[in-house]
């Protein structure tokens, strides 16, 4: 009985150990899916959006952007228009 309950307790931990790393993926992948759908609506894809992100040196990560397109769409529109500015040319 304590063998069994030892083994289900070593397992459980091996779960909790994965799947917080698990859970890391899965919000990335959230957020890059909510960026590309919030940058399509304006013209951009998201691998185009990203390289923009990265020459005007604006430095935000993906969770945050993503709460800005959802939360403050006027904020998240003038880093897309900054992006824009700096693809253009």
């Amino acid at each position: 009985m304590f063998r069994t309950a030892k083994e289900t307790l070593v397992r459980a931990g091996a779960f909790a150990f994965r799947d917080r790393r698990v859970r890391k993926r899965l919000f990335r992948r959230l957020w890059i899916i909510r960026l590309n759908a919030a940058v399509r609506e304006r013209g951009l894809r998201y691998s185009e959006f990203i390289h923009g992100l990265h020459l005007t040196g604006i430095e935000l990560d993906r969770k945050s952007l993503s709460e800005m397109a959802i939360h403050d769409p006027a904020a998240f529109d003038a880093v897309v228009a900054q992006v824009k500015a700096k693809l253009a040319p």
